[in-house]
Parts: C-alpha cells; sequence; structure tokens
C-alpha cells in the first residue's frame, strides 16, 4: 500500500528523480517556460513552487543590501544555500533571487504559492505521451 507516500516515481531511483526534478526547475527559472510530459510537469511544480518560496522570503531583505542586520543577512545566505541544492546554474540563481522573488513578493498579498502554471498542449509524435507546458504565473519567459 502506498499510505503516506506522496509523488511520482516516473520509473526513477529516488537520486535518479530528485537530479531530473533540479534540472527541470533549473531549465524554468532560467527560460521561464519549459515543455515537458504531463506527470513531469504536475510534480514539477511541487519542487518549483517550494524553491520559489525561499526567492520570495528573502527579497526584501535582499533590497536592504548593507543595511541589514547579521540575522539578516544570515537568512539570505541559509535561502542561497537552500535554494542552491535545487538549481545547478548561476544564472537560475541569480533570476530566483533577483527577478523572480521579488516579482512574486510584491503580490504576495494576492498569492500565498502556485507560482507556476500547468498547460496541457499535445501528444508527443513517437510514443504519443501527454505533454505540458510549464511556465511561471505573470513572468515573461527569459529571451535567450
Amino acid at each position: 500500500m502506498r499510505h503516506g507516500n506522496s509523488g511520482r516515481k516516473l520509473s526513477r531511483t529516488a537520486s535518479h528523480r530528485d537530479a531530473l526534478y533540479a534540472n527541470l526547475v533549473t531549465a524554468l527559472f532560467t527560460h521561464g517556460r519549459i515543455e515537458t510530459t504531463e506527470a513531469k510537469a504536475k510534480e514539477l511544480r511541487r519542487h518549483a513552487d517550494a524553491t520559489i518560496r525561499w526567492g520570495v522570503e528573502v527579497a526584501d531583505l535582499l533590497k536592504k543590501g548593507d543595511k541589514a542586520s547579521p540575522a539578516e543577512r544570515a537568512k539570505v545566505v541559509h535561502a542561497r544555500r537552500q535554494a542552491r541544492k535545487v538549481l545547478k546554474t548561476d544564472v537560475a540563481m541569480e533570476r530566483l533571487f533577483g527577478e523572480i522573488g521579488p516579482h512574486f513578493k510584491a503580490a504576495e498579498d494576492k498569492r500565498k504559492g502556485g507560482y507556476t502554471r500547468v498547460l496541457k498542449t499535445r501528444f508527443r509524435a513517437g510514443d504519443a505521451a501527454s505533454m505540458a507546458l510549464v511556465e511561471l504565473v505573470g513572468l515573461a519567459p527569459a529571451v535567450a
């Protein structure tokens, strides 16, 4: 029985799933929008929203800069280290703490989560897998 076991296995080991989600979240933050299978997209929401929360919680502290107290600086360092566990590139880290976190902090009174949107798109040629588009709500995709 699967009582209390949340999440999809996606026919992968635990370490492979962790790497998959880390890569998907990194790509989402880097590009702003990605296309993947529907099952991966639905599971990605949980990981992306949790990571975005780290950027939202310290958005005000980052604005203070040098005027932040040592305790506030420690919170920022902690948030960056927690986000670094998931995000694999400096570009994604900078986008999280520079754009994504402050954007959702400004709209936080209305939004307590649900930072991502999943839109079903098509069936993939070859294996007919249901595909979905994952994007950050209210943010334009990054121009590459």
